[in-house]
């Protein structure tokens, strides 16, 4: 059972895990540093929980000491129960959930060792230059939703385990596989060698629509998407096998990265 305590001192050492959570540089350079990140609300908190990540600490707001209550009984983690105003005060904002958790890191994959894993399945995808949080999160939401086995991410991805990024994905972070590139784009020949055939999304008109696409193209493919508003670099899109886009209304050339991974994540599934 984790021990519940009251704290009234927002310099208090015990909460440092918890402090400027608004300050992006920092918290994006500290966190992997010291091996934590942070789950917000009661589902986040549950599903980091469940995927086997271990609690350092909890911060709550008293009305959710009681909606927590099993999960205080059960983890040995301390509990700091404080007010809202002096959670804004450390936090940097105001904790519209009442619930914070700070969770200790996994070691991360190679991603040789996640290709080569039995579970991660015909579909992959692969981001490149994903560094807006909301958008990784989404992606990895949409990942989760339409059976996507892993993904691999290029050495200037935004961290998943950030707050935001955790947040939006709802924690399907922790349930999706994923890995660093550690050369871009060589490393892509990782990813060929493992026998998946890379898709690169792009509205150039010289790409194939998905809905013109044999089927058997998808049986095995890494769905490679670029960052929001530049799209896949030039090396990027000579890496891949083959070009696809989207098909869209006349006027219109492209969607946001988030709603194009959703897209292409859907029309490539296995039919029937």
């Amino acid at each position: 059972m984790a021990d519940l305590i009251t704290v009234e001192d927002p310099d208090d050492p015990r909460l440092r895990d918890y402090t400027g959570l608004t300050d992006v540089e920092l918290r994006r350079r500290r966190e992997p540093e010291e091996g934590l990140f942070i789950a917000e609300g009661e589902k986040v908190i549950r599903r980091a929980k469940d995927a086997g990540f271990e609690m350092r600490s909890m911060l709550l707001s008293a009305k959710w000491v009681d909606v927590m209550r099993d999960v205080i009984d059960e983890l040995p983690a301390p509990v700091y129960a404080v007010s809202p105003e002096l959670a804004e005060r450390v936090t940097g904002y105001h904790v519209h959930r009442g619930a914070l958790a700070s969770m200790q890191r996994k070691p991360l994959p190679e991603a040789s060792e996640l290709l080569a894993g039995e579970g991660t399945g015909q579909r992959i995808a692969v981001f490149e230059g994903f560094v807006d949080h909301a958008n990784l999160g989404a992606a990895f939401r949409s990942a989760a939703a339409l059976g996507i086995g892993a993904i691999l991410l290029s050495p200037d991805c935004a961290d998943p385990l950030y707050r935001r990024a955790i947040k939006v994905s709802m924690g399907s972070v922790f349930s999706v596989p994923y890995a660093r590139l550690d050369s871009w784009p060589a490393d892509l020949e990782k990813v060929r060698e493992a026998g998946y055939r890379i898709l690169a999304m792009t509205p150039s008109p010289k790409a194939t629509p998905l809905d013109q696409v044999p089927p058997e193209r998808f049986e095995r493919c890494a769905i490679m998407l670029g960052s929001e508003g530049h799209g896949l670099s030039t090396h990027a899109l000579r890496a891949a096998d083959e070009w696809v886009r989207i098909p869209m209304a006349e006027g219109i050339d492209s969607l946001n990265v988030a709603a194009a991974s959703a897209v292409a994540f859907y029309a490539t599934r296995p039919k029937g």
